[in-house]
């Protein structure tokens, strides 16, 4: 038996780029519509467009997926019943999302549709795609950074239809965890508003060195059409094509030469899959940035894979432009039909409409006897003939007609048009695929919105949860350390103040296990009421397995101290589901909880984290209703976490097991941080300051628990930054009057948000960190 066809998936951010996709040979498309998609700037679908496209699709026998990959605010969750109601009702084929609230809302309102899991949330493995298998998800769009082993395991593991990004740009972070264009400028990723500061130019410095700048963030784009076999072999159900911002010639083209590929390789009959030279040279004349490479499928990393002298397009063959317009765009496939009419006096008028084997007749009122001037054979075949505005063309027409017999053009046309709609509808249903639905009634809403975008206040008592006074993060053993020595050293009387410590699940590894195992021993006789949790990484990866199983053991058999985990991504929680782990589980803010359809989808976590892309007052919508909550009010926050290395593409692979630190400089000398993590090989890069809250300690106090994240600071700053927010929160000095003892700070989103209402002060953020980039 053979087995299916691999889908080829290619991107439209307007009508010509998806009608010329369709020409080309695209199995399906996926669009934007006007609403909740990563592609903000693209020009995207009107719903009414939106609706005729996925009509045109079906007639082909092709497939139409939307994009609703964008972390939706609490506010804004009331529209997306409106908005996808109509075309979920004209059989849109599935969506591809993000936010998981959104995912949840989506299953349980509109059943019929597929959800596909986007690259946006980051799975990286068998047990975060067989979590979300569990709660609906029939196909999941993995990270880019797995390799094939990976994607095979995860295939095998889960059975789950997996779609991979075959060709297109290559974001430097993992998708969905880049935070940088959100940080600097206001524009988030997860909104679709990236402004891409990974193509701009930054030097590299490890204290000894400083490289010239470069631009060491900016990949080159993919191309793996010479690797399409291994790709088929290795179980991927669809291949997606980047590229929904640019133009209907890149999508038709690029479509039009894998389509080519793809059918060679099923027409092969065991003969050598080889790609024609001239079609190599096609595809890097179709806006391909510097050069070629095959992305992650074979290599974890590497400088061959990075822009490193410039990020900009090649250019494109403007003569090879016009002919991709010339046969795709410009010209529309046309199905031949053979059309019967019979107008005889004193019976029912009829059409048929023949196409291969399908028939379809409509009948309409009884012909009548013409008073003056009858109608002509002629007249009936010129009205029967005329088929433009459809995917039709009339190859023969046969009309039988009374010589007395009148019939209006207009009744006739309307016998036309109703023939041809039911052809269409029955070629869609003989493809397998939905004409319409019944679009089932609104859920009750999760919260009331009112005119201005924001969730109207409870008049009710607001049950906020149990704060305790202080969580505290920590990343190295020095930090760790100091923290338990200060806590030993206070009063009796503050004991209760840290109710919580996340250790880094790193340091149960390598040279710090044994000091970390005293470290623990003393947490427990002399700091018995805090309770120690795990951090687990925020990206877990196959080769991670065992470094799980190990920090699973621990939790469970070595260290009653150690009461939980916490985690950042559902590959983490997937695990834990699958081990059923019944300790404490506490969501970090990577999770992403946005909304409160997300916080009830990931109900089972014990605690989580509130988002740092939303300001302070939309994140007081999310602490209602008991359970732990806590908000960052100290930390470096990362603004990348990505598979590729700064180091090793600068100055060479670090081979460390441990964490180390380089700085990327960018054009205006701000450093930023990027701490190497060798033993996950994984670079995280760290803000140029601290987020502090100092200041709006007092809106939140016994809201939430207040959190502390200490990431590259030394033993000593620990101590003064944690020193520091005891007084406050003790009421020993007052916030806005004092010296902070970290510099320069920023507050991050708390006051503005991912979006800025005021467009002037969103502009003037943009020119000042992205200039080129506009």
């Amino acid at each position: 038996m053979q087995k299916r066809k691999v889908e080829l998936l290619a991107p439209a951010g307007n009508k010509e780029a998806f009608y010329g996709a369709i020409h080309a040979g695209a199995d399906a498309v996926y669009l934007g519509g006007s609403r909740f998609g990563a592609r903000a700037y693209a020009d995207n679908f009107t719903e009414e467009d939106l609706i005729t496209c996925i009509r045109y699709a079906h007639i082909f026998g092709r497939k139409v997926y939307l994009t609703v990959n964008t972390l939706v605010k609490e506010a804004e969750f009331g529209e997306l019943y409106d908005y996808l109601s109509p075309f979920y009702a004209a059989g849109l084929d599935g969506v591809i999302v993000q936010d998981i609230g959104v995912f949840t809302y989506i299953r349980e309102q509109f059943p019929g549709m597929e959800l596909h899991v986007s690259t946006q949330m980051t799975i990286t493995g068998k047990y975060g795609a067989g979590l979300l298998k569990d709660m609906g998800a029939c196909r999941v769009v993995p990270a880019r950074e797995l390799s094939l082993e990976e994607i095979k395991d995860m295939k095998e593991a889960t059975g789950m239809e997996i779609e991979c990004f075959i060709h297109g740009a290559m974001c430097y972070c993992y998708s969905g965890q880049c935070l940088f264009s959100s940080i600097l400028g206001g524009r988030s990723g997860n909104r679709g508003r990236c402004a891409q500061p990974c193509r701009l130019p930054y030097s590299v410095k490890d204290g000894k060195n400083n490289t010239k700048e470069c631009y060491p963030l900016s990949l080159k784009d993919m191309c793996t059409i010479e690797m399409l076999p291994e790709l088929i072999e290795a179980g991927i159900d669809s291949f997606k094509i980047e590229g929904r911002m640019k133009k209907p010639e890149y999508a038709a083209g690029v479509t039009s030469i894998y389509r080519k590929y793809i059918d060679k390789y099923y027409g092969a009959s065991n003969k050598e899959f080889c790609v024609a030279k001239e079609d190599l040279e096609k595809l890097s004349k179709l806006y391909i940035r510097s050069g070629r490479q095959d992305g992650y499928y074979r290599k974890h990393n590497g400088k061959d894979m990075v822009t490193l002298d410039s990020p900009a397009y090649s250019g494109s063959d403007e003569a090879l432009l016009s002919d991709i317009r010339k046969r795709y765009l410009e010209k529309s496939p046309k199905f031949s039909v053979s059309i019967y009419g019979t107008f005889e006096t004193g019976r029912q008028a009829s059409v048929t409409i023949l196409y291969q084997n399908i028939s379809v007749t409509v009948e309409g009122d009884v012909v009548q006897a013409a008073s003056k001037q009858p109608i002509s054979c002629e007249n009936i075949e010129k009205q029967l003939c005329k088929l433009g505005g459809s995917v039709f063309v009339a190859e023969c027409v046969t009309v039988t007609v009374s010589e007395d017999a009148f019939y209006s053009l207009k009744a006739i046309n309307e016998l036309r048009r109703e023939a041809v709609a039911k052809l269409e509808e029955m070629m869609i249903t003989g493809h397998g695929l939905c004409v319409n639905r019944h679009i089932p009634a609104k859920l009750e809403e999760t919260a009331e919105i009112v005119s201005t975008g924001t969730v109207q206040e409870d008049k009710r008592d607001v049950a906020y949860p149990d704060a305790s006074l202080l969580h505290i993060s920590v990343q190295t053993l020095g930090q760790f350390q100091v923290i338990i020595n200060t806590l030993n050293a206070e009063a009796a009387s503050k004991k209760g103040s840290v109710s919580r410590i996340y250790v880094s699940g790193d340091l149960f590894f390598g040279k710090n296990e044994q000091p970390l195992a005293e470290l623990i021993k003393k947490c427990r006789r002399q700091l018995s009421h805090i309770e120690l949790i795990i951090s687990m990484p925020p990206i877990l990866r196959k080769k991670d397995n065992l470094y799980l199983e190990k920090l699973l053991h621990i939790a469970e058999q070595e260290y009653d101290i150690v009461k939980g985990f916490r985690v950042s991504s559902p590959e983490a929680l997937g695990f834990l589901r699958k081990n059923e782990y019944r300790g404490k589980i506490y969501g970090d803010a990577g999770l992403y909880i946005w909304n409160r359809q997300t916080r009830k989808a990931w109900q089972e976590l014990d605690g989580f984290c509130l988002p740092l892309e939303l300001k302070g007052t939309e994140q007081r919508c999310l602490i209602e209703g008991g359970g732990s909550c806590e908000k960052l009010f100290y930390g470096r926050i990362p603004m990348m976490l990505t598979a590729n290395c700064v180091a090793k593409t600068t100055m060479g692979c670090k081979n460390g097991s441990g964490n180390s630190e380089v700085t990327l400089i960018d054009r205006y000398q701000k450093s930023f941080p990027v701490v190497l993590n060798c033993l996950h090989c994984m670079n995280m890069i760290y803000n140029t300051l601290p987020l502090s809250l100092h200041n709006e300690l007092g809106k939140w106090k016994d809201k939430v628990a207040v959190r502390l994240d200490f990431t590259i600071e030394g033993e000593q700053e620990t101590v003064a930054v944690f020193m520091f927010f005891r007084k406050l929160l003790n009421r020993e000095i007052a916030g806005k009057d004092c010296k902070v003892p970290f510099g320069e700070y920023t507050t991050g989103h708390e006051k503005r948000g991912v979006e800025y209402e005021n467009r002037g002060l969103l502009c003037r953020n943009i020119l000042l960190n992205f200039p080129s980039i506009l």
